[in-house]
């Protein structure tokens, strides 16, 4: 699928070679080299995708992160030098849905990209897997990429909308963190299955009544988790 591409990354060398790869690839790009600019040129043209860099002038990736996950579930595809899991899990905590160090290799990240649109092409209107889905006081429509729960909106993350969503289209089954992980990023050398139990703490945080003693995303010790109708009382 041919898509707009947003890149924000300072160094021009390296934007230049990603510029011109997905190009090659039929998209078309525009370039920012400040995270001001790259907030702006979201805002201003509503790109299908963001590929990011973190260390950036004037606002960092992970702020623009912030900032446009408030606004949109524009994709986002973050590149940094950093490499520690805690780097990791913030950008991902933020909104990202996809995560990669440098360097990398240009035909993966390509890789990485297709894998992002092709996801989120799948969350549009004309989808069939936009049936809303019911459990319990708890509502997960895919085609608005809404959550209420007892008629109070969540907000939610993408990564946690795509384990909610996922749960919620199985209730009562129980679901491996690498299962889950798969719906959330696919393959990725870098994240691990902790990424999973981070999205889940936080949306406890937002669908349940006691994220200490979560009623409906239920965790299944030795196995992983479920989606329940929080008709009981259990942990």
């Amino acid at each position: 699928m041919c898509a707009h591409v947003l890149v924000a990354e300072d160094d021009e060398k390296q934007a230049e070679l990603v510029r011109r790869y997905l190009r090659r690839e039929g998209h078309t790009v525009t370039v920012v080299h400040d995270g001001r600019a790259a907030i702006e040129e979201a805002r201003r043209r509503e790109p299908d995708l963001l590929v990011l860099d973190i260390q950036m002038p004037r606002v960092d990736g992970l702020d623009v992160a912030r900032v446009l996950r408030a606004e949109s579930d524009l994709p986002i595809l973050m590149l940094t030098a950093r490499s520690t899991e805690d780097d990791l899990l913030l950008g991902l905590d933020l909104g990202a849905d996809d995560y990669m160090t440098k360097p990398y290799s240009p035909r993966e990240l390509m890789a990485r990209i297709r894998t992002l649109l092709r996801r989120s092409g799948a969350r549009k209107p004309d989808a069939t897997s936009d049936a809303v889905l019911r459990v319990g006081g708890l509502t997960v429509d895919p085609a608005r990429h809404e959550v209420t729960v007892d008629g109070r909106p969540a907000d939610c993350t993408p990564g946690e909308f795509h384990i909610l969503a996922a749960l919620a289209a199985l209730p009562g089954r129980v679901f491996s963190r690498a299962q889950l992980l798969d719906h959330v990023h696919g393959f990725d050398r870098y994240i691990t299955t902790r990424t999973v139990d981070v999205h889940v703490m936080n949306l406890r945080k937002k669908i349940e009544p006691d994220p200490r003693r979560p009623r409906y995303l239920v965790t299944v010790f030795g196995v992983g988790y479920k989606l329940t109708d929080g008709a009981h009382d259990g942990p």
